[in-house]
């Protein structure tokens, strides 16, 4: 498969930029509502796709719009869980997908095979770079990050079906779309359109760099790379980001830290060290 290679880069590289949107969005849920946020980020990156509105493919809004709940869902319910737990925990509770992907595919009947190890090494590595004893307990946040993982495992085997059946900027763009159209009458009812305060710099960031290009790169990826080896490349996110923290927060790092990251490349090296048939 000549795509395999090109894929995973594309996934890669997608795991770098997901990396340093934690704080981000940390700091930004502090100014304005995790629903108002995941509005604006996805409007923004809506802007991308105007000149694709009139030239969609018959039969893709389905897809796009279903793709579209699950983003919709998986985004906002981490961001309302970064108000009340912290980053490091938000990482590691939403590599639960990792686990969660091949489970949900081995339940629709499918063979994952030896990813299964794969898959336990990374989410046993990001425990361990996600470890922190003075974290809080466990709370409300939590709970709403388990959605996230959960959501995110959908979206991530759904995606694989929908991507190989589309061309992937249509697919891309309806996502997008639809992502935004579920989330303002959220915002509505909320009532927290307002746009007193909104961190516009963040806002920017996030809806062209973390929207519109991820979304994209993963809907690219996901055509060429299966849903199991794409939820174990995904856990180089919390890797990213604890590099990142080291890098430009001065954060340490720690043995566990390096185990843990450690454990991570050595699981998504294990899982896509073979071009599926």
């Amino acid at each position: 498969m000549r795509g395999y290679p090109l894929g995973l880069f594309a996934l890669s590289v997608l795991t770098f930029i997901w990396g340093s949107t934690f704080v981000v969005v940390k700091g930004a849920v502090e100014a304005i509502s995790p629903n108002f946020l995941v509005l604006l980020r996805f409007l923004v990156a809506a802007l991308f796709f105007l000149p694709l509105l009139g030239r969609l493919p018959r039969g893709v809004w389905g897809p796009g719009l279903e793709l579209a709940f699950w983003l919709l869902l998986g985004y906002a319910s981490q961001a309302i869980g970064l108000m009340y737990t912290t980053a490091s925990r938000s990482a590691f509770i939403t590599a639960l997908n990792v686990v969660l992907v091949p489970l949900l595919l081995g339940l629709a009947g499918r063979r994952v095979g030896p990813v299964w190890l794969a898959a336990l090494l990374a989410f046993l590595g990001v425990g361990f770079l996600s470890y922190d004893p003075r974290q809080p307990p466990f709370n409300v946040g939590d709970l709403w990050t388990l959605l996230t993982a959960l959501t995110y495992a959908l979206y991530i085997v759904r995606l694989e079906v929908h991507a190989k059946s589309f061309p992937s900027l249509p697919l891309t763009a309806v996502q997008v779309y639809g992502t935004a159209l579920f989330a303002l009458p959220v915002v509505l009812a909320e009532g927290s359109l307002r746009l007193e305060g909104v961190p516009w710099g963040a806002i920017l960031y996030l809806g062209v760099v973390a929207t519109a290009l991820t979304t994209w790169l993963q809907t690219w990826g996901q055509r060429y790379v299966p849903a199991p080896q794409a939820a174990v490349l995904y856990t180089l996110e919390p890797v990213w980001a604890t590099l990142f923290a080291f890098l430009l927060l001065g954060e340490r790092l720690g043995l566990l830290g390096l185990v843990g990251g450690s454990l991570v490349v050595f699981a998504t090296l294990q899982a896509i060290r073979r071009s599926p048939a």
